[in-house]
């Protein structure tokens, strides 16, 4: 036997919980969404809680470092551009990026992606 839902359903069959669908998503993945100028472009931020990151694995352009498994970090592109503009940033990283050089030393060994 199923619990009873308690909650009306919405116009789309779906339960309402007062919320618009974009703080529906920023709330699924457990951040805020702004937006920020930099380098003379607008780029849209999201904040990523350590929950929602569980069981990826992000590199981070800022240090070149991987970003582990359930760590809150920061998703950056800019507004008007592609999914495939999307980078993960640790949040130091991406806090520090106008004091960062803009080419990224790598050791001889280490992966290049």
């Amino acid at each position: 036997m199923s619990p009873r839902r308690n909650r009306p359903k919405g116009p789309n069959g779906a339960a309402s919980s007062g919320q618009s669908a974009e703080e529906d998503r920023t709330d699924r993945y457990g951040g805020w969404q702004s937006t920020v100028s930099w380098q003379g472009e607008e780029w849209s931020v999201r904040h990523v809680a350590g929950a929602s990151a569980v069981g990826k694995t992000y590199r981070c352009p800022g240090c070149d470092q991987v970003i582990p498994s359930g760590v809150p970090h920061v998703v950056a592109w800019p507004e008007h551009s592609g999914v495939d503009e999307r980078r993960h940033w640790h949040k130091a990283c991406w806090n520090a990026k106008d004091r960062r050089t803009t080419r990224v030393q790598r050791s001889r060994n280490a992966p290049k992606f």
